[in-house]
């Protein structure tokens, strides 16, 4: 092979390599990233409005109104005065009528049902969104690969969310009963967070490529996000223990702070003739153990937040400082609550703020796992 000159040019016949476009994560079908989680936030958002909907439902004691589970026909409301008088009738059937309002008349139940009917027209609108989106993104062949399962397991988890719903309802319209029994609530709650929590997390994961999520993921804090984690899951046991109290009133029963009808531990707290249903059905009890779990979780979040001052990621740690603000916002909440004995407007901005707190708890482990990339010029976005 001949010899070529140190100062020869290379001509345009000398072959090039050619260079790669792109890695194994690229090279999948990356779908439409940002309209999945356009879809996925609006879900959210009907996600949030149903619990604070469910839990005004609770509070305003509407959800025995509508004695049948009609997920098709259901959806429209009594049209005319018999349909309306059809309806009460068969709520006079109830318990909760003789025991708790044998003085309503049809006007008066018409307020409640509302309530009731809203919560579900609200359930069938969040099932019709995910079931449009979820066809049109398979049909077009827009979910990024390994995101169908994940998908779809949101619409199945809305099913039984919806079964569990009237499993609830039906607690309370049969026995002695008169509202629903408040383990089936909590669990009825616990499911919606679960989806609540699924959509954030994956709307976030979305909010990023793949390739760059992975890159960040070499940089978590595993520490900090095992910490986090652990926050979280007592975040969720916290809010079913919240769900009990609402479920037998028993924010109403002991209006002191810090201190409960002057003791520091009730003296109401066993009854022997209950047994183990004192952990669901004794408000001295149930309160207690709500309280408690409060105190543990705000210093448990006390240390999280603290180490994460250490992270070297300022978003990150700004990410953490919206967290314990969500959590003095809600502290504050449950403290007014207890001492003004639980009104509505009240009532209802904690149930908001413990969905604002659970999702930042969420938002900053997200951030513990794939923090942003940092430079010297600043965040890399």
């Amino acid at each position: 092979m001949a010899r070529r000159p140190v100062f020869q040019e290379v001509t345009e016949t000398t072959p090039r390599q050619t260079q790669p476009s792109g890695g194994m994560i690229d090279a999948g079908n990356r779908g439409a990233r940002g309209a999945i989680r356009i879809w996925l936030m609006v879900m959210f958002v009907l996600v949030v409005a149903m619990i604070a909907l469910g839990g005004a439902t609770r509070l305003t004691g509407s959800g025995l109104s509508i004695t049948e589970w009609k997920p098709v026909t259901g959806a429209l409301p009594p049209m005319d005065q018999t349909a309306w008088q059809s309806e009460f009738d068969k709520y006079k059937l109830i318990p909760q009528f003789s025991e708790v309002n044998p003085d309503m008349d049809l006007a008066g139940f018409k307020q409640i049902y509302w309530w009731e009917w809203s919560h579900r027209l609200l359930g069938r609108l969040i099932g019709l969104v995910w079931a449009v989106g979820f066809v049109f993104f398979l049909a077009t062949r827009k979910i990024p690969t390994g995101w169908t399962p994940r998908l779809l397991l949101l619409g199945a988890l809305g099913g039984a969310q919806g079964a569990i719903g009237w499993w609830m309802v039906h607690s309370g319209l049969s026995g002695e009963m008169v509202r629903v029994a408040s383990y089936r609530l909590a669990i009825h709650l616990g499911i919606a967070f679960a989806i609540l929590g699924l959509i954030a997390w994956w709307a976030l994961a979305l909010s990023r490529p793949e390739a760059q999520l992975m890159r960040s993921r070499r940089a978590g804090e595993d520490k900090l996000f095992s910490m986090t984690t652990g926050l979280l899951h007592l975040a969720f046991v916290q809010i079913l223990l919240g769900a009990l109290v609402a479920g037998i009133d028993a924010g109403r029963t002991y209006t002191g702070w810090p201190t409960m009808g002057g003791e520091w531990i009730p003296s109401a707290i066993w009854d022997a003739a209950l047994g183990w249903r004192n952990f669901f059905e004794n408000p001295a009890l149930v309160q207690f153990i709500h309280r408690m779990t409060g105190y543990l979780l705000t210093i448990f979040a006390v240390v999280v937040f603290l180490r994460s001052r250490r992270s070297p990621h300022p978003v990150t740690r700004g990410a953490y400082f919206v967290m314990i603000a969500a959590l003095a916002v809600q502290v504050l909440l449950g403290v007014m609550n207890v001492l003004h004995a639980s009104p509505l407007p009240l009532a209802l901005a904690h149930q908001i703020g413990a969905v604002a707190l659970f999702a930042m708890i969420l938002r900053a482990r997200h951030h513990a796992r794939y923090p942003y990339e940092t430079s010297v010029r600043g965040t890399a976005r």
